[in-house]
């Protein structure tokens, strides 16, 4: 009886090491997809960068000026709906951050032209008077915090990322209004495209 026992668990055993043994094939298998589409993406980055460096700064111009005529133009049709603002203050800040719809983001940059993320959301709230913490961290600290995406109001900051490196205004409709990363424009996105944590009200 304990021979049987023990040949049923080798049994077990085989079959598990077997299949552990497909899923570790099936997860060399993605590895190496994913290694060759990373290396597709970085050429074609590079192929980009390099299309880009030929470009005279008259050109270069243009095309940002193209840039942020679209992101004003996607702008103008999202759908906001009817959120409140959290505040007069924050109604201010948001209308601020509106009015630079399109301009570009650049890294450590508080406006007024370029902007990163938090550069965006402390400007914002420095036309409104109000004075808040430069950088997302310290921005995730700075109110009241909102667990719930249905509680949030318009002008409030919403924080992403575990360590907490992203922030943007609460635009209403599920949008967020916020400065997103190098080579892009300040625009409206989806709240859900980034891992939201909580928002802050001022």
């Amino acid at each position: 009886e304990a021979l049987k026992k023990v040949q049923e668990k080798q049994r077990e055993l085989a079959q598990q090491r077997q299949e552990a043994s497909e899923k570790l094939k099936d997860l060399s298998d993605t590895r190496a997809e994913l290694k060759k589409k990373k290396q597709e993406v970085q050429g074609k980055l590079a192929s980009a960068q390099k299309l880009l460096n030929t470009l005279t700064a008259k050109e270069k111009a243009a095309l940002a000026a193209q840039d942020r005529e679209r992101a004003t133009r996607a702008g103008e049709r999202v759908d906001l709906g009817h959120t409140k603002a959290a505040s007069g203050r924050a109604a201010a800040a948001f209308a601020a951050a509106q009015s630079v719809i399109g301009s570009p983001y650049d890294y450590g940059h508080a406006g007024p032209s370029t902007f990163d993320c938090s550069g965006l959301t402390s400007w914002a709230y420095a036309q409104a008077d109000v004075s808040i913490p430069r950088t997302s961290e310290a921005q995730a600290n700075a109110g009241t915090r909102i667990y719930s995406q249905s509680a949030l109001q318009v002008g409030d900051l919403v924080i992403f990322y575990g360590d907490q490196h992203h922030v943007g205004l609460y635009a209403g409709g599920g949008q967020v209004l916020h400065a997103p990363h190098s080579g892009a424009l300040v625009r409206y996105e989806s709240i859900g495209n980034m891992p939201f944590q909580f928002g802050v009200r001022i």
